[in-house]
């Protein structure tokens, strides 16, 4: 299914992002459990609008973060959108900024999907009593899940 400007996102995505560490010494094929890249998962709801903007969540167990943002069209297809909620007592703000994956010719099962980076715009008490920098940047990809 390709992604048209008719939806662009619209629906609901499987999201996973990871720290951008350029070490390939841990070898997670072999069970290197002293390592662990995931930054974040959790399910994204997108709306896009006509007028160009978007609205939705992100969110996973215990956590969720109300988006707003807006779409710019072209090959690719740019969303740019701000996740913010209070997690815990404490106040999340999340910047994304992600690509829609172009449909591919000679693509077999192809699955619409999104990719970008995901920045922490404000330091947040972390679950391991330890704060959460402001700044950190990590990479994300979502896979439609459908609407």
């Amino acid at each position: 299914m390709a992604i048209t400007n008719q939806y662009l996102g619209t629906g609901h995505w499987a999201y996973r992002s990871f720290k951008n560490d350029p070490d390939l010494s841990h070898d997670l094929t072999q069970g290197d459990n002293t390592y662990c890249p995931e930054f974040g998962q959790g399910i994204l709801k997108l709306v896009t609008h006509p007028d160009g903007t978007l609205t939705g969540t992100i969110g996973g167990p215990g956590w969720e973060l109300k988006l707003q943002g807006s779409v710019q069209l072209g090959n690719p297809a740019t969303l740019w959108f701000r996740g913010s909620g209070v997690v815990s007592g404490a106040p999340w703000i999340y910047d994304y900024l992600c690509y829609v994956v172009p449909h591919i010719p000679e693509g077999v099962d192809q699955v619409p999907a999104l990719v970008g980076s995901v920045t922490r715009a404000i330091a947040h008490p972390g679950g391991d009593g330890k704060t959460n920098p402001a700044g950190v940047v990590a990479s994300f990809f979502a896979v439609y899940q459908g609407s």
